[in-house]
Order: structure tokens, then C-alpha cells, then sequence
């Protein structure tokens, strides 16, 4: 690329800048002029060295910053996902010792019942304002039959009203289509009750001289041919003794929270019930 002359001159001139340099700084250290030389330098380049110290330090503590805040900010990242976590452990938790205490219960109530029962989930309710009723995931490969009663610990739920090989529906005692013939427990005062609201039924023909109070306990009769006898049903919640009539009126509040049911038992061999073949 270059000629061995060029070379060659070009080394010659590095030699002489380089002596003359040498040159100038020893004459200048014997000189007189060095001090105000290096107080000159100085007066420049000392602040230019602080500046660039200053910047430097403010940009290792910046970037040092930088780092303690982002491994902070991983940090509070991992902390929020193991709380997630944890939270969501203490969840299943507390749903599986709900559903220990449920199951418990309903163990207990089959082993004390005199006739067989098939636990089921409720899967769905059904999406109409004509009908109360939910749906339920055993059906005809489990012994589920129309008409057989469906219940909880707490009382009776409703009855089968609809049936395939693995679910079934159940129409709800709240429903209007619903009525159970009961009883009160305290005075066995006969009534029928019937729907009347997703959390209220009526106890109707009962006589105007039956002796019934707020707060009654309210059971099945068995003589529906549905429900065996002396199942809760709800309590006396509202009396009306009207001056002219010869029934009272009377609201009952079902035992069963029908907003609240996940699973419910249907009687299979209910007694002294004789149910054609569906």
C-alpha cells in the first residue's frame, strides 16, 4: 500500500516530533515558565477531570441504582407470584374443608335414614321464570327415577321431574307447580305447602281454628306419596287470621337455601311409594 520511501519519511518525522517533544519538556521542566506551565494545565484540565469524575460517579451510581431497583422490582415480581400461590393453596383449602364438612354431613344423615340414597352434584339451574328447578348429574344408570324425592340434611329439596341416562331435574318445592302435604310438628295441624317465591311457600287449607304461632316447624306428612314422613320442610315465618274465611294464611321459610345448594341426595327406594317405570 505504501512505498518503502514513504515508510521511510513517515518514521523520520514520528522520530523528530517524538525527540522534539522530549525536548520541549525537559527544557520546560529547567525552565522557569513550568509552574505557570502546570498551574495553566491545571486552571484546564482540573476541572475538566472533576466534570468527568462528577459524570462518572452520577452514572455508576445511576446505573448502580438502576440494577438494585430492577432486582427489587424481580424480587416484588416472585413475592407477588408465591402470595398468589399461597392464597390460592389457602382457597382449595378452605373449599375442600367445606365440602369434608358437607360430605360428613350427608354420610352421617344416610347412615341414620332408613331407605338408600345416591349423593349428586348440582351441574345447573334451570334458566326460566315459569319454573324453579335445578339439574343434577346421576340419572337413570344410578336409579334416579320421576317423582322420587330429592333432599339435604338441612330438608326436602323437590322432586325428580325429569330423567335421562346420567342427570336429572328437580323441580324445587318453591316452585308454584310444587306441593307437598305436611304437617305441623308442635300441634299436627295439616297443610298443603306450595310455592310461592325462590325463598318463600305457602301453608295452605289451614283452618282458621288450627292453633298455629310464628316459628312452628313445619314437616312432611308422608301422605303425598312422594315424601316419606317427617322430613323438615321450614318454619312458620308469617300468619294472617283474616275476620272472614275459614283458612289462615300462613308464608313458611324453607329450612333449604336453594341459592346456596352444590349437592343434594334423591331417595331411591322411598317407603311405601309404588313408582311405575319411567
Amino acid at each position: 500500500m505504501f512505498s518503502r520511501k514513504t515508510l521511510v519519511i513517515a518514521g523520520l518525522l514520528l522520530l523528530v516530533a517524538v525527540n522534539g517533544v522530549v525536548f520541549s519538556y525537559n527544557y520546560m521542566r529547567k525552565s522557569s515558565l513550568y509552574p505557570a506551565a502546570v498551574e495553566t494545565a491545571l486552571f484546564f484540565v482540573g476541572p475538566l477531570q472533576d466534570g468527568v469524575s462528577r459524570v462518572t460517579g452520577f452514572a455508576e451510581n445511576v446505573w448502580s441504582r438502576y440494577f438494585m431497583l430492577v432486582s427489587a422490582s424481580m424480587e416484588n415480581e416472585k413475592l407477588r407470584r408465591e402470595l398468589a400461590e399461597v392464597r390460592h393453596e389457602l382457597h382449595l383449602c378452605r373449599e375442600e374443608t367445606l365440602l369434608t364438612a358437607r360430605v360428613e354431613s350427608f354420610l352421617e344423615f344416610k347412615e341414620e335414614a332408613a331407605y338408600e340414597m345416591v349423593v349428586a352434584d348440582v351441574v345447573g339451574r334451570e334458566p326460566s321464570a315459569w319454573f324453579e328447578s335445578i339439574i343434577i348429574n346421576k340419572g337413570k344408570a344410578n336409579g334416579v327415577k320421576v317423582g322420587l324425592p330429592v333432599m339435604v340434611p338441612e330438608g326436602i329439596v323437590g322432586q325428580v321431574s325429569g330423567v335421562s341416562g346420567h342427570y336429572a331435574k328437580v323441580l324445587l318445592i318453591v316452585d308454584r307447580n310444587n306441593a307437598v302435604d305436611t304437617l305441623v310438628q308442635r300441634t299436627r295441624a295439616r297443610g298443603i305447602v306450595r310455592g310461592l317465591s325462590s325463598n318463600v311457600c305457602r301453608f295452605e287449607f289451614a283452618l282458621h281454628k288450627a292453633d298455629i304461632t310464628t316459628g312452628d316447624i313445619v314437616i312432611t306428612s308422608g301422605l303425598d306419596g312422594i315424601f316419606p314422613k317427617g322430613l323438615r320442610v321450614g318454619r312458620v315465618s308469617k300468619i294472617i287470621r283474616r275476620s272472614s274465611g275459614i283458612f289462615q294464611e300462613i308464608e313458611i321459610a324453607p329450612f333449604v337455601d336453594f341459592s346456596r345448594l352444590e349437592e343434594v341426595m334423591v331417595i331411591i327406594n322411598p317407603p311405601d311409594i309404588d313408582l311405575s317405570e319411567n
